[in-house]
């Protein structure tokens, strides 16, 4: 295995994992053995653990990030499809959804996650002025992702139910997009 195909199939194997386990704070060991690499081999590719986690998390943004633009691709910029989307990848990825937003784990990690991260709010922020007649852009993306993203924490969870009283989470997220877009 090469150099970079070492540091590859560290990301890859934790990746995997996550998925698998469900596990946020998933151990080097296991994603050493997984990759077939010896149990020592993370730390010199990772100088921590918290590094390697950064970087599925890194995986997981692009991955969020991919997936999101499929869906204004394919729904012609619909705010709600997009929003859909991002509920859905919570949904079928609750693991990684959560490694993604668990700040308070990655910190110190030495990753620029927000290379990643501030690109995908931007492109938010330029879908929803393009929506908007009037107010501020960044604002309602803001209350849109706010929104968004506590029903994908919910519906993640399983909790949307409990919550919403059997409300459908597509008529939720209409309500947060048209909310969201609303004047002030």
């Amino acid at each position: 295995m090469t150099i970079e195909g070492t540091r590859e199939a560290l990301v890859r194997a934790g990746v995997e994992l996550l998925e698998e386990t469900g596990d946020s704070d998933v151990g080097l060991r296991a994603i050493a053995r997984r990759a077939g690499v010896s149990h020592g081999a993370p730390r010199r590719w990772f100088p921590t653990h918290r590094s390697l986690l950064a970087a599925i998390a890194e995986v997981g943004l692009a991955d969020l990030a991919a997936t999101l633009a499929e869906a204004a691709d394919r729904a012609g910029s619909d705010l709600a499809a997009v929003a859909e989307a991002y509920v859905e990848f919570a949904v079928s990825r609750p693991a990684m959804f959560t490694l993604v937003f668990r700040h308070d784990l990655l910190e110190g990690s030495g990753a620029e996650l927000r290379t990643v991260s501030q690109p995908l709010f931007g492109w938010l922020v330029d879908m929803v002025e393009r929506e908007m007649s009037n107010g501020d852009a960044r604002e309602a993306a803001a209350a849109l992702w706010v929104g968004v993203h506590g029903i994908a924490v919910l519906a993640a969870t399983g909790s949307l139910e409990l919550a919403a009283g059997g409300v459908d989470r597509r008529q939720l997220i209409a309500i947060v997009v048209r909310n969201s877009l609303a004047p002030r």
